[in-house]
């Protein structure tokens, strides 16, 4: 997991976080944290930046003064510069490092130059982590914004010239166009949004557009995927209903299917829900990757 010099979660409760992103502390909304009590009330006012939302989706943030609102945060080899912005996001979802460990050890059972597709792919953690251990990346989000942010973190992590396909697109039209062209992938990285629109208005509704999106993901692999990756932060989402998505999709029945909820732990172990994921892979031998290294040295 985490060193505390990268990310902790400091406490929670009264339907806000108390987050360490590298050297600054942050304290933002956090539905789920509505029913628990604060623990550790002497260390909120102690908060670099906190964010007030002032509308449905957007807001603004107090810092003490000289607080920068850019700063660069490592996660194991890759290093992203953090940012805070109208939504209260700040450009990674730390719930992830499970997956990105999984990730890894994936790409460690496969040879080099496999083709992954990242839909949702926001600031692209999961893009360099995938470029970083030898795979061919398709990077897409819809937002032009967020997909930039994705590039200036692969030069901060070294991995500027790797290949990597930065798209700006509707992630359904994409996979539909994809598919007419005949091309093909080898796995599917996919964390989509609740609710959300393409680059030219196109809507996105989870409950509506998910099914037939991993149907098509799937025609995309010829319906035989290394790996399929899909989390989801939407409310009322369990991992159950997940599995059960990708079931309906048509996702193999010989492979090795797993859902489970996702969640952030204060060093005292008091658990904060942060979503759920279900992950496929293709049997193979098991193989850990936990530093999320190449085979081949980087140059």
């Amino acid at each position: 997991m985490f060193s505390t010099n990268q990310y902790e979660l400091v406490d929670f409760g009264g339907g806000r976080k108390l987050e360490r992103f590298g050297r600054l502390l942050l304290d933002r909304p956090s539905p789920a944290a509505r029913k628990f009590t604060r623990t550790r009330s002497d260390v909120w006012t102690t908060a670099h930046a906190r964010f007030q939302k002032i509308s449905r989706s957007r807001g603004e943030w107090k810092r003490q003064p000289g607080v920068e609102s850019r700063w660069p945060c490592q996660f194991g080899p890759i290093q992203v510069e953090l940012r805070t912005t109208p939504s209260g996001q700040i450009g990674v979802f730390p719930e992830q490092w499970e997956n990105w460990n999984w990730l890894a050890g994936q790409l460690a059972k496969s040879e080099p130059g496999i083709r992954v597709l990242n839909l949702f792919a926001y600031t692209g953690v999961s893009s360099l982590i995938a470029a970083r251990c030898g795979a061919q990346v398709v990077h897409l989000d819809a937002a032009s914004n967020v997909v930039a942010w994705a590039r200036d973190n692969a030069q901060l992590s070294g991995l500027g010239q790797q290949p990597i396909r930065w798209i700006v697109e509707d992630v359904q039209k994409f996979a539909r166009r994809e598919h007419k062209r005949g091309n093909q992938y080898d796995a599917i990285i996919l964390d989509p949004p609740s609710f959300g629109h393409g680059p030219k208005g196109q809507q996105w509704h989870l409950e509506n557009h998910l099914p037939a999106l991993l149907q098509d993901c799937l025609a995309l692999t010829a319906g035989a995927p290394r790996f399929v990756l899909l989390t989801c932060h939407t409310s009322g989402v369990d991992a159950a209903q997940l599995t059960e998505a990708l079931q309906r999709a048509g996702i193999p029945a010989g492979g090795c299917l797993e859902s489970t909820a996702l969640a952030l732990t204060t060093n005292g172990g008091r658990r904060l829900a942060s979503g759920v994921v279900a992950r496929w892979a293709k049997r193979t031998e098991t193989v850990g990757n936990q530093d999320w290294v190449r085979k081949d040295p980087l140059p």
